[in-house]
């Protein structure tokens, strides 16, 4: 009797370890959004976000700077985001929300420098001012691409999935979760056999190989 009502104890283990489906699915969200984005503010950082012309030699000269020219912040915080997003799986409660909160401002913080950096003129006038040798130099016919708004969408995602982090991401697993609360699989069905749950004397003799039929 002993064996059979101790089997059914890592059965409760089993079903609490077991994540929800809504966390399966905020789990999957937030990985789509936070890869997907890191990867679209990486890709449309390093594209030209504008262009003009400088003066040189009684003539002009076209000049254009990507994104990496115009501003680092957002290729720095996609990275931190991408980090992040992956360090959630490391940590549990509030290390867990903590994490998730960074990657949520990751996001922001890339967001908000794209758009600021959708006019900036700054990155044109020092590269007009290294090509003339003046450094007052100015560009003439400023032009800006839509890479940086593309870059701020990127960035969009990555917030999206802090949120899904922060709003979901205590019913997301843990690395090595579910052998931290239950050992490796299926010794919880090994242990009871070893050490049956309040037995008989008869069945402890057995346990030890003595024969309980000859006699004290």
């Amino acid at each position: 009797m002993g064996y059979v009502s101790a089997v059914p104890v890592p059965q409760p283990r089993a079903v609490r370890a077991a994540v929800p489906a809504g966390g399966r699915r905020s789990l999957a969200a937030a990985l789509l959004l936070g890869a997907l984005g890191a990867t679209v503010v990486l890709l449309s950082a390093g594209q030209t976000w504008a262009g003009g012309a400088a003066s040189v030699g009684g003539g002009s000269v076209a000049i254009e700077v990507d994104g990496a020219s115009v501003t680092g912040v957002p290729t720095a915080l996609a990275i931190v985001g991408l980090a992040a997003l992956f360090a959630v799986f490391a940590v549990r409660r509030t290390g867990r929300t903590l994490v998730a909160g960074l990657l949520a401002l990751s996001g922001a913080g890339a967001a908000l420098a794209a758009v600021l950096g959708a006019s900036d003129s700054a990155a044109l006038n020092a590269e007009a001012a290294r090509i003339s040798g003046d450094t007052a130099a100015a560009v003439a016919d400023l032009t800006h691409t839509a890479w940086p708004y593309v870059t701020a969408a990127g960035a969009v995602l990555i917030l999206l999935a802090g949120l899904l982090a922060l709003r979901f991401g205590k019913n997301w697993p843990a690395m090595g979760g579910r052998y931290e609360r239950s050992g490796t699989p299926g010794a919880g069905r090994r242990a009871p056999a070893a050490d049956p749950d309040r037995p008989e004397e008869l069945w402890k003799a057995l346990d030890r190989g003595e024969d309980p039929t000859g006699g004290e």
